[in-house]
């Protein structure tokens, strides 16, 4: 530096996840960055406040690469350089000196290159590590004879500031107990599963070589359990696994380049028997502010809560993944019918519009979705499969670009989403309208016989995962039983829904032509799904209770075949014994329909039922997330499947809106709706959940006779208190309430 410093702030990324390091210092810390994103068509950089880092006279800045999301293993097959083969770096630092001028200096040619002690890192299959190489980084490694930088040609068009909070540590868990299994390996268990890396204190003689590897389940045998990981042979390197080589020095060691979800750690290599002081778990995921809490008289609720808190927490990287061990793919069907229970536990705008984003950003040119964004493609690696793409366009899945937006306008109230994601909207449905209008010899799932002019609105060509993973369906079941039977039931479902969603959205919009458009066109669907799947007795589709789930909450029945439709719902879910029937894409709407169609009861049964398939059992088994299926473990009592998959904890939004009770009314919660589980069988629920008018709140408490409710309405918000047939309103404020049971405030006053 040539004089005094006013500011000074280096910006960086990579193609690959990347430290950077001023003077020794470690500016980039644990986070995980750049963001995943369609590296071929903008990569995001961050910024960094180094003015204080600097010092007079030489300074050495400097960038550790390593695979990340650009290079590293993608998706259920581990397919590695995706976008590229070749990690690279950028950076650019400015100061500006107290006297106005100000200096650059940028990442050319006249940087060096060196190695360092990180062999290998994947962000699916570990890192490798040889402590015994010299970093490059290290002040006293001359770098006079390390070759030059060379500029490497990216396919990147774009270099965009982040938007997201990073992926990054968030909390760190102690061991719970540390035991040896049966085949004298140590095996660490934190408790709770979740994402992240291990930090752990090493000792031992150079060379010694200690792995790390990660899992979720301790089998039956007493050995970490991951073979249910892996259902894929051509994996090339073993999962979870992080590797060093000792120097011989004793230290605190965690990986730089890579994350892992796991509950336990098994150590090999290590000859003292480690104790909860010598490991930790670093929890990584995106800081996001949480803004949500849920308390009720049940403990089990409220386990179940933290569960899928824990689920979104490991999920929410740097794009919201299915799950964070076997694929972490970006699917869209997941996000789609999570994206409204994830407001209840956090501020996810900012997180949805940048995977809505990357979403629109790889939509094909016919309209079609990819089934994950990013889509893990790139024209480096030739493009997009042909398996992806034939999957690509499935309902449910791809209406995650009308649908997700319009969730992110109902509880945040910014109308730029719509507008942004619209032209993808529109080109959606036109591929759906494209997909009805091509002939099928399929007729599947029909109950009568569709006019030629309606036919052209049946979704029958193509593939749709359908409603995915009812109770007792496997993967190829699941498949076999859309392509078979159920699959144009739900597409035209979606079809009719998304297309009338968006002539809401054209209506916020102020886009008069493309509301009454799209509304009509809706009004078509409508009347071609009744006619090919409601039968004359009032049966629907395959007479399963996610086929009236679907009716009900997208409106597809007329006023006086509800009552009918809903009584058969019901039915289906007592003759189950009161349990569910329904996968992916009805969960999240089941206790709704349910409730909103003078069925509460059942709703609440259901949801506190405790056996196979239901939210409680998960519990009572010492889940600490939710499962990708509603069983877990296979008959003979392994593992089976991801066991930390958010899709199935949507009913977290149940818990707060109508277990406790608070939730929007009108967009943004100008007004709020609090309506106490006063029929659940509890004694009492809390929640309060953010808003962009501030926290909203309700703690309600019943007893003999009467409950009280304490409700606090964010300024400039407008509250109504639902109890059985009456409402009271209520303005911004605290409010003490005293309600007898048939809805009659007793008194009333305002908190100071």
């Amino acid at each position: 530096m040539r004089g005094q410093v006013r500011t000074a702030r280096l910006r960086a990324s990579a193609l690959g996840w990347y430290r950077a390091f001023v003077n020794g210092d470690d500016q980039t810390g644990p986070a995980l960055v750049p963001r995943w994103t369609p590296f071929d068509q903008y990569v995001e950089f961050q910024d960094y406040d180094v003015t204080t880092t600097l010092v007079t006279g030489n300074n050495r800045i400097g960038l550790v690469l390593g695979d990340g999301r650009y290079r590293g293993g993608l998706g259920a097959f581990q397919h590695d350089s995706v976008y590229g083969d070749r990690l690279a770096g950028w950076a650019q630092l400015t100061i500006e000196y107290v006297d106005g001028t100000r200096d650059e200096y940028v990442t050319d040619t006249t940087w060096k290159v060196g190695a360092g002690p990180i062999v290998r890192s994947d962000p699916m299959a570990g890192e490798v590590v040889d402590l015994r190489v010299p970093s490059a980084l290290d002040p006293a490694t001359v770098i006079g004879g390390f070759p030059h930088a060379a500029v490497t040609p990216s396919g990147a068009r774009q270099l965009i500031a982040e938007e997201v909070e990073r992926v990054t540590e968030i909390g760190r868990l102690s061991a719970a107990s540390i035991i040896r299994t049966p085949s004298g390996k140590q095996l660490v268990d934190f408790g709770q599963n979740a994402s992240g890396v291990v930090r752990i204190r090493l000792s031992g003689p150079p060379g010694r070589v200690v792995r790390l590897n990660h899992g979720e389940i301790k089998g039956a045998d007493g050995e970490l359990d991951i073979k249910y990981l892996t259902p894929f042979r051509a994996w090339p390197h073993k999962p979870q696994t992080d590797q060093v080589t000792l120097d011989g020095r004793t230290m605190w060691w965690q990986p730089w380049f890579t994350i892992h979800g796991f509950r336990f750690v098994e150590v090999e290599g290590l000859d003292a028997n480690l104790t909860s002081e010598d490991i930790e778990f670093v929890v990584l995921s995106t800081a996001l502010e949480e803004t949500g809490s849920f308390t009720a008289s049940d403990p089990r609720l409220q386990k179940l809560y933290e569960n899928v808190r824990w689920s979104m927490r490991s999920n929410f990287t740097d794009t919201p993944t299915d799950c964070p061990t076997r694929e972490r793919s970006g699917w869209t069907g997941d996000a789609q019918v999570f994206a409204a229970a994830g407001t209840v536990f956090a501020d996810i705008d900012a997180y949805f519009r940048r995977f809505l984003r990357n979403l629109a950003a790889e939509q094909l040119p016919d309209g079609r979705m990819p089934i994950y964004a990013p889509a893990e493609a790139s024209e480096f690696s030739g493009g997009m499969a042909r398996t992806t793409r034939m999957l690509s366009g499935s309902a449910g899945w791809g209406d995650a670009i009308v649908l997700i937006p319009w969730t992110l306008y109902s509880y945040y109230g910014d109308t730029t989403v719509l507008e942004s994601s619209y032209p993808a909207a529109q080109r959606w449905i036109d591929f759906l309208g494209n997909r009805a209008a091509a002939p099928s010899r399929r007729k599947r799932g029909r109950r009568g016989r569709v006019s030629a002019h309606h036919e052209q609105f049946i979704v029958e060509k193509g593939f749709d995962w359908g409603e995915w993973m009812r109770p007792g369906e496997s993967f190829l079941s699941s498949a076999v039983d859309s392509f078979r039977r159920s699959g144009a039931t739900v597409a035209t479902a979606y079809y009719e829904h998304s297309a009338r969603v968006l002539g809401k959205i054209a209506g916020v919009l102020e886009r008069t032509d493309d509301e009454r458009r799209y509304t009509d066109l809706a009004d078509s669907i409508r009347l071609a799904w009744r006619e090919a799947y409601l039968g004359p007795d009032g049966r629907i589709g395959i007479d399963r209770q996610d086929d009236y789930v679907r009716a009900l909450a997208f409106g597809l029945l007329d006023e006086q075949e509800r009552p009918a439709a809903a009584a058969r719902l019901a039915g289906l879910v007592i003759a189950a014994d009161y349990h569910l029937g329904t996968g992916f894409l009805s969960t999240p709407m089941l206790l709704d329909t349910l409730r909103d169609n003078g069925y509460a009861d059942v709703a609440y049964r259901l949801l506190l039922q405790e056996t196979t398939p239901s939210w409680l059992d998960q519990v009572n088994r010492g889940a600490t997330t939710t499962w990708e299926t509603w069983e877990g473990y296979t008959k003979r009592g392994s593992a089976a499947n991801s066991h930390n998959h958010y899709s199935f904890g949507a009913v977290a939004r149940f818990l707060v809106e109508h277990v406790a009770g608070v939730a929007p009314g009108k967009a943004g919660f100008e007004t709020i709706e609090f309506r106490p589980g006063l029929e659940s069988g509890l004694t009492s629920a809390a929640a309060a959940v953010g808003t962009p008018r501030g926290t909203a709140s309700i703690a309600w408490r019943k007893t003999v006779g009467h409950f009280s409710v304490h409700v606090v309405v964010p300024p400039g918000a407008l509250g109504k208190l639902e109890i059985s047939s009456e409402s009271h309103l209520l303005t911004e404020g605290e409010h003490d309430l005293h309600v007898t049971i048939h809805g009659t405030l007793v008194n009333s006053r305002d908190a100071p």
